[in-house]
């Protein structure tokens, strides 16, 4: 049984990755190859040649072909293990000598005990080496996934359709999908409740418009935001955080002295397209500048 060679340029892969289970059986059926070695009564060989002999050559070869792959360095540096039968390289022509086929035969078998045994050590050392590494693979199993960021926008408005529908068209082409109150089914719910159910987002932009007049007792009326609008906002903030929350204001608005401490844009011109750009992109969001600067 010749062994393969290989042409100097073919690259030969170390050997074949086994999961611990594979490993194990691949162990236990070297064992059972070792067994069937030290069973073997070289005393029935007729002329070198034995069925059974051919038999144990072929199931030695199958069994370094399931634990360490065909042709990879580990299974040519076993391979010679299935080679057990001996021919002699000559034969005495008179026919008045016998050859000994006994003696090189069992050396043959002596050869490939040693090397079956080297080949489970292996295989137990790399199942060892399995075990120790199975903490850090079940802490890599076990750390959380990166969260894939939403581009989702959540557009909390009052009454002022025409920042609304800016806001939105500008989300629309840089890519996100705003989310507006209004435009979900109500299915029974309360506005909170709708709010709750959308708000799975990842970045919120407040419009701060002056839709309604009030003041304190006995002062003057003045411009101020919308009592839903100053829910959301506080909503919002909790929800995602100051940094995932955009404030754009319109006009001349009163703002609480609750969030008073919210920095806000301006959309009294262009700049809050830029300015909310920057928002979106600092909370980890993709910004194509080039349609900021288009829109």
């Amino acid at each position: 049984m010749a062994r393969p060679t290989h042409t100097s340029s073919f690259v030969v892969p170390p050997k074949l990755q086994l999961a611990p289970p594979a490993i194990q059986k691949g162990i236990e059926r070297l064992g059972e190859r070792l067994a069937e070695l030290e069973a073997f009564d070289v005393r029935t060989l007729h002329d070198g040649e034995s069925p059974q002999l051919t038999q144990l050559e072929t199931a030695i070869q199958d069994t370094l072909e399931r634990c360490f792959g065909e042709h990879t360095s580990a299974y040519n540096r076993f391979y010679s293990a299935s080679t057990l039968q001996w021919n002699p390289s000559f034969f005495d022509v008179t026919g008045q000598s016998r050859p000994d086929y006994v003696t090189p035969t069992q050396k043959n078998i002596s050869h490939a005990v040693a090397l079956l045994k080297e080949a489970k050590r292996t295989l137990q050392e790399d199942l060892i080496d399995h075990e120790h590494e199975s903490p850090s693979v079940l802490t890599e199993v076990l750390k959380p996934k990166s969260k894939v960021i939403s581009r989702r926008v959540f557009v909390v408005h009052g009454h002022d359709e025409g920042a609304r529908e800016m806001v939105a068209r500008f989300l629309d082409q840089l890519g996100f999908q705003p989310i507006i109150l209004h435009e979900q089914a109500n299915q029974g719910r309360s506005v909170m409740g709708k709010v709750e159910a959308h708000g799975d987002v990842d970045f919120a932009v407040v419009l701060l418009t002056p839709d309604d007049v009030g003041c304190a007792q006995g002062g003057t009326p003045e411009p101020r935001v919308r009592q839903n609008v100053l829910l959301e906002l506080g909503y919002f903030l909790g929800r995602l955080g100051r940094d995932k929350v955009c404030a754009l204001k319109r006009g001349s608005v009163e703002i609480p002295s609750d969030f008073a401490g919210v920095v806000w844009e301006s959309m009294d011109g262009n700049g809050w397209k830029q300015a909310l750009g920057r928002e979106l992109e600092a909370a980890g969001h993709e910004i194509d500048w080039n349609k900021v600067m288009r829109a």
